[in-house]
């Protein structure tokens, strides 16, 4: 198997250096260019990123030295890739700009970015939830006059821990959710060095990300109708997000409600049992089991067990009766790996490996 060719866009924020250390010695995918803002063009990557390299890892040897583009200039960095990664950090119309600029030069974009997630022939996927969705690419090209190039882009980072342990329970149609994250720091690209305010702090706002919360999910779990997405229409969602003093992992807690309301046992042997297509495909970024559940009372916990599965895996625990809604329980994803540069990773696995790329 051919190695594909890599670039970052946005290669020198937060999310572009985990792609760069999740990529080191990925078995499909090499990275061969890195791209970011102009004041970042022309240096060596490690130079652009002195001072402010997140990770405890050591750069990639293979990336270090690698000479960043000016992510506007896209003949610099088409001849060399075949496809992208884009963790671009600007305004959500130079976004959209940059991401179908791209396409438009016969580069296929996998983005992490939230501007295209409701642009309407733009595939928006969780690969255990929604790989159907990817038929919506032919006609994404279609609409554009796009040869090979394309937009697909990963979901908000705070919904990943609790729709994966949602969807295998569609069956017995759950009807009203209220959710409540309590997410990490590095959501908002902060360190507790450049986020002292949080030290012994709660903040019950983060923009927009509610909103996120509700409305996401009701694309995923929708279905494509006359070559259009059309949203899930059987379910309300009520969320409410904090930001709390936590580095990594969006902890949430959900009370949900079925129209057909299951066993506890249905659900947990459900959860154990949910093998969908990425494990089955045995991915090499797909966890398995993506779902683990404790049956400790205390778990999970952010700092114990957001890296499960490499932080691709969500873990669960305290399912039990709701006195409101029917059940309740709490679940726990890594955001900057399963909800951020993992999840766009295993997003481009499963393109790989349906032939989209290469």
């Amino acid at each position: 198997m051919r190695k594909l060719r890599v670039g970052i866009l946005g290669a020198t924020g937060m999310v572009g250096q985990r792609f760069i250390t999740l990529l080191d010695a990925h078995p499909w995918f090499d990275v061969v260019a890195v791209a970011a803002s102009p004041r970042s063009a022309g240096k060596k990557y490690q130079e652009a990123v002195e001072g402010r390299w997140f990770s405890k890892n050591a750069i990639p040897a293979n990336v270090k030295d690698l000479i960043v583009s000016d992510v506007a200039d896209i003949d610099a960095i088409k001849s060399k890739v075949d496809f992208v990664f884009s963790a671009i950090e600007s305004s959500k119309d130079e976004i959209k700009a940059f991401e179908n600029k791209y396409a438009e030069n016969n580069i296929p974009v996998v983005s992490n970015n939230s501007a295209h997630r409701w642009t309407k022939d733009v595939p928006m996927i969780i690969p255990e939830i929604n790989p159907h969705h990817l038929e919506m690419i032919d006609i994404q090209k279609k609409n554009h006059g796009w040869n090979k190039g394309f937009v697909v882009v990963k979901p908000n980072c705070s919904l990943q821990s609790y729709l994966p342990a949602i969807a295998p329970l569609l069956k017995f149609n759950p009807t009203e959710m209220i959710i409540t994250t309590m997410q990490a720091i590095s959501g908002a690209g902060k360190t507790f060095e450049t986020y002292p305010e949080i030290l012994d702090n709660v903040i019950p706002f983060i923009g927009g990300e509610e909103e996120k919360s509700e409305q996401e999910p009701l694309k995923i779990l929708g279905k494509i109708e006359n070559n259009e997405f059309v949203n899930y229409d059987g379910m309300k969602i009520s969320a409410h997000c904090n930001r709390v003093a936590a580095s990594d992992g969006h902890m949430a807690t959900i009370s949900v409600k079925f129209e057909n309301k299951p066993t506890k046992e249905e659900i947990l042997s459900i959860w154990k049992n949910y093998r969908p297509e990425p494990q089955q495909l045995g991915l090499p970024t797909a966890p398995d089991p993506v779902l683990i559940y404790y049956d400790e009372e205390n778990r999970p916990q952010t700092k114990l067990d957001r890296d499960a599965g490499k932080g691709m895996a969500i873990t669960l625990g305290r399912l039990r009766e709701c006195n409101v809604f029917d059940y309740r329980f709490a679940a726990l994803s890594h955001n900057t790996i399963r909800g951020a540069a993992g999840g766009a990773i295993l997003v481009a696995e499963l393109l790989y490996k349906k032939g989209y790329l290469g």
